[in-house]
């Protein structure tokens, strides 16, 4: 059971974070119109994008170690408690759909599992062994990249799953939004997007939870294109797995090659709705074994089998 004294060392410890830094300023927020309310927020959110950005060097160093490791057949793993852990699983389960990705290869971790999606469970973010625990149930290789995600920097939980994914080998990074973190000391690859003081004090969901939300995206969706998931702008490894996605599907492949509505969909027969191998037996002028055939040898990359594609014709 946590003691006074115990509550008295979090609350110093607190005090010292950027990111639950009161601002008297605001003080009265709750006395100002709505409107006036609406625009403050508004204005605080737009400085996001500028802190991000001081970091990307880092994002990009960190992006590039993980694509090379996933190239090899590692995952991307997400850890994090509360906001931080809901923003991982949510970037993770959009991976499959977006880039047609198995559920196992980007993974999200939140402290005290999937009942902590809905609901706060009590102490779960307290513990580095219940991640650790967590990655060895993962059964993690050298070759993954665990991601660390906290608003503070040092909660234990996020902590916890970086320092044993380090020492097993895998790709650390730290996803924070204060300077000097443990979370940033304690992986390869440390991203502190500093945002300031929240509009209300100590909500990081807010510009904190914005901030994360934005490098996660980068995260994924960079190594995503790195690995050849992407043509140009375009998904070509979207699932399409809803009437949405399959009209997306068409879509995309009308504007990579510019054929027909029926050259479209007899390259979709012919690939069993693979967008990317429908796009290599239009442009490439192959058929569908053809067409998988060399996308196998090119590691998925629809460039590089178009040049394969090419010579050998």
């Amino acid at each position: 059971m946590t003691s006074t004294a115990d509550h008295a060392e979090l609350r110093a410890q607190l005090e010292t974070l950027t990111t639950e830094a009161f601002r008297p300023e605001l003080a009265e927020i709750d006395r100002m119109s709505t409107l006036d309310i609406a625009r403050t927020m508004n204005g605080e959110d737009a400085t996001v994008p500028a802190a991000v950005a001081e970091q990307l060097p880092r994002i990009a160093a960190a992006i590039d170690g993980t694509a090379a490791r996933m190239a090899r057949g590692g995952r991307l793993i997400y850890a994090g408690a509360g906001t931080a852990g809901r923003l991982g699983i949510l970037d993770a389960s959009e991976c499959p759909p977006t880039f047609n990705t198995d559920p196992e290869e980007v993974i999200g971790l939140i402290a005290g599992g999937p009942p902590a999606m809905l609901t706060a469970v009590e102490g779960a973010e307290d513990s580095k062994d219940l991640a650790a625990a967590e990655l060895d149930a993962l059964a993690l290789t050298a070759d993954d990249t665990v991601v660390g995600i906290s608003a503070s920097g040092r909660t234990p939980y996020a902590i916890g799953a970086v320092e044993h994914a380090r020492a097993q080998g895998a790709l650390t990074i730290g996803l924070s939004c204060n300077t000097g973190s443990a979370l940033a000391a304690a992986a390869d690859h440390g991203i502190e997007v500093v945002v300031g003081p929240e509009l209300l004090t100590g909500s990081t969901r807010l510009k904190a939870g914005t901030a994360q939300k934005l490098v996660l995206n980068m995260l994924s969706t960079i190594t995503m294109i790195r690995l050849g998931k992407t043509y140009g702008n375009l998904m070509v490894d979207v699932r399409a797995s809803n009437d949405k996605l399959r009209a997306r599907s068409r879509r995309i492949v009308a504007l990579a090659t510019g054929a027909s509505d029926a050259e479209i969909e007899d390259a979709l027969t012919a690939t069993d709705g693979e967008v990317k191998n429908a796009i290599l037996t239009i442009l490439g002028s192959v058929d569908g074994p053809t067409a998988a055939r060399l996308l196998a040898a090119s590691q998925g990359h629809l460039r590089a089998a178009l040049q394969a594609a090419a010579r050998e014709g």
